[in-house]
């Protein structure tokens, strides 16, 4: 819903696009020099100096917004203080980061601009490729890769589980390093698929390209995962929803955990 107090989306996304690029330029540094120190967090998930660099920048960009980060490389505020957030960026630095230590190229910078619990806004920046998507339902969404600018088309009418069940097939996208059983039982209540596996965001970007119809997660993501993917798929006219399928993923949460989600 656009309120009186509703930012100019347009400008705030074109300084997200600035911290985005200029964050990938920092990690492909770190990438190109062959010398990735790997840290584990508490949750032993992989940490490098690529994801820091990647932070601090985006955070400089984004702090002259005025607006509240949340980045899962920056300090996590008490959700007392949170929850009454109206605008707010929410921020992955670097999304894929096992992918980034594997050297395959299949991470990105995320950045979302969020309103209450709803992305309202994404960036995603891809530096390997040299590929940006950017999209909001003011701005509509486009891919950017290597100077060619191509605008990306919303479906007339939205996916449903039905619908897929009825397509001759199915381009189902799952996760290289997460395939769950769970997954697995998903995909297979399609009788014929066609299955693409990615890194990071990207997985995302290949519903809002139209080459994949369907993304199951029986995993485990955050909020910084999906965000800014998640408001470039509803400018397009597709959803991530929770597991049911009846309601799409809310943010701000005071657990930053997403539950089991499916895009499409």
């Amino acid at each position: 819903m656009i309120t009186q107090e509703t930012p100019d989306i347009s400008h705030l996304l074109q300084i997200a696009k600035t911290a985005a690029m200029e964050a990938g330029e920092a990690i492909m540094q770190v990438y190109t020099s062959g010398e990735i120190e790997v840290d584990l967090k508490a949750d032993n998930s992989p940490l490098t100096k690529a994801d820091r660099a990647a932070h601090e920048i985006i955070s400089r960009h984004l702090a002259g917004t005025a607006l509240p980060i949340l980045s899962e490389e920056g300090k996590h505020q008490d959700y007392e203080q949170r929850k009454n957030w109206t605008w707010y960026w929410l921020v992955d630095p670097l999304d894929g980061t096992k992918e980034f230590v594997k050297r395959n190229g299949e991470f990105t910078v995320n950045i979302a601009l969020m309103h209450e619990s709803k992305p309202v806004g994404g960036v995603i920046y891809a530096p390997v490729l040299d590929s940006l998507y950017l999209g909001s339902v003011q701005t509509g969404v486009y891919r950017e890769e290597q100077g060619l600018k191509v605008q990306l088309k919303p479906l007339q009418a939205r996916y449903t589980l039905q619908t897929l069940m009825q397509q001759r097939q199915v381009a189902v996208i799952a996760s290289r390093t997460h395939l769950s059983p769970q997954t697995e039982e998903f995909i297979q209540r399609f009788p014929n698929t066609q299955m693409f596996n990615m890194g990071s965001s990207l997985k995302f970007m290949l519903l809002a390209e139209g080459k994949a119809d369907v993304y199951p997660r029986f995993a485990p993501t955050m909020e910084w995962d999906t965000g800014a993917a998640h408001a470039i798929l509803n400018a397009l006219n597709r959803g991530i929803y929770q597991q049911g399928l009846q309601t799409e993923l809310k943010y701000n949460k005071e657990d930053l955990l997403n539950p089991n989600f499916v895009a499409l």
